[in-house]
């Protein structure tokens, strides 16, 4: 190869070098990037609670939901929503793949007899109250994981609470709806034993102008029938046969088995301590199978003692005014 095919060769790559450089060059003066102020697509990341598990949403407070609802429109969102498949809604209705739903508000978690809940629902003590129902209805899974319930919740606030609406008024006698605008209770210190909690009258007092009527109104209206007979002797149902209890022992109907937390208890049904009981029967007697949550307004409860203490033959004196 004579020297003159060298330096040609040794040209072409050169010449090839230089348009390579001028081009790159060009282009960049050309092609400037130009970043974004905002990402294209965000992904939303859950927030971590300090245990290492995503934080729980937190749930508008119900009873302003619930004084807007409309149960018509929960009705037809049982509809929609598919609930129709899995439960019956009316009085006495048969178990489907879920359990029927009547009279489930105030009634306790595994509220029908017969049907086979699972155990993380079966675990839940006290009532479906308006606010665990929120809970339930918006992730059943996060409520009570280990749940049988394979529906993913309503999400939608409004659908929620029409929804809870609709099965409050699935009874023959629906609680009261919570007000939208109290506040919830202060703590109070710990009254002394059988003294009245604090701000309430005595039970003295309240059982001057006690109405044994509206108490009896008020055991239909709270549910007591549900679990309870009044009649002289009347079978036990759920809880036992109340006749006779004002002044009787605190396990006073024989044969039925009371907690060991009421067992415990000894001496006679005072009215001081059914007031207690009455109030918040869990603190009274701690360890208790009584699932109701209580009588939280004073008037009331005096209404039921009153209504308890005519059944009897020989009702018990009323305590005097102190």
């Amino acid at each position: 190869m004579d020297s003159m095919e060298v330096n040609k060769g040794i040209a072409a790559v050169l010449v090839a070098g230089i348009t390579f450089f001028l081009t790159g060059t060009v282009g960049t003066i050309l092609v400037q990037e130009h970043y974004p102020a905002k990402p294209a697509i965000t992904i939303d990341i859950p927030k971590v609670a300090p245990s290492g598990k995503p934080a729980a949403p937190q749930l508008p407070p119900i009873a302003p939901l619930l004084a807007k609802a409309d149960p018509a429109a929960g009705e037809a969102d049982t509809h929609k929503l598919g609930c129709v498949a899995c439960h019956s809604f009316n009085d006495g209705g048969k178990a489907i793949i879920g359990p029927n739903l009547y009279d489930v508000v105030g009634g306790p978690h595994a509220h029908m007899k017969g049907f086979e809940y699972s155990a993380a629902l079966k675990a839940k003590k006290g009532p479906w109250t308006f606010a665990e129902l929120n809970e339930w209805l918006h992730k059943p899974s996060a409520y009570a994981p280990g749940t049988k319930m394979t529906f993913a919740g309503i999400k939608n606030d409004k659908e929620r609470a029409d929804v809870i609406d609709y099965l409050h008024t699935l009874s023959p006698h629906p609680l009261p709806l919570p007000s939208p605008t109290a506040a919830p209770p202060a703590a109070a210190p710990a009254a002394a034993a059988g003294a009245p909690p604090a701000g309430e009258p005595p039970v003295e007092t309240l059982l001057a102008s006690a109405d044994p009527k509206l108490g009896e109104a008020d055991t239909h209206k709270l549910g007591c029938i549900a679990c309870h007979t009044f009649n002289d002797g009347g079978k036990a149902g759920i809880g036992p046969n109340l006749y006779g209890v004002v002044g009787g022992p605190h396990a006073h109907m024989k044969g039925f088995e009371y907690s060991a937390a009421l067992k415990s208890k000894q001496g006679p049904w005072t009215y001081d301590e059914l007031y207690q009981w009455l109030k918040k029967p869990s603190a009274y007697a701690p360890g208790t199978k009584m699932t109701f949550v209580g009588i939280p307004n004073p008037k009331e409860r005096a209404d039921v003692i009153a209504y308890l203490r005519s059944l009897s033959p020989n009702p018990e004196p009323l305590p005097a005014k102190k």
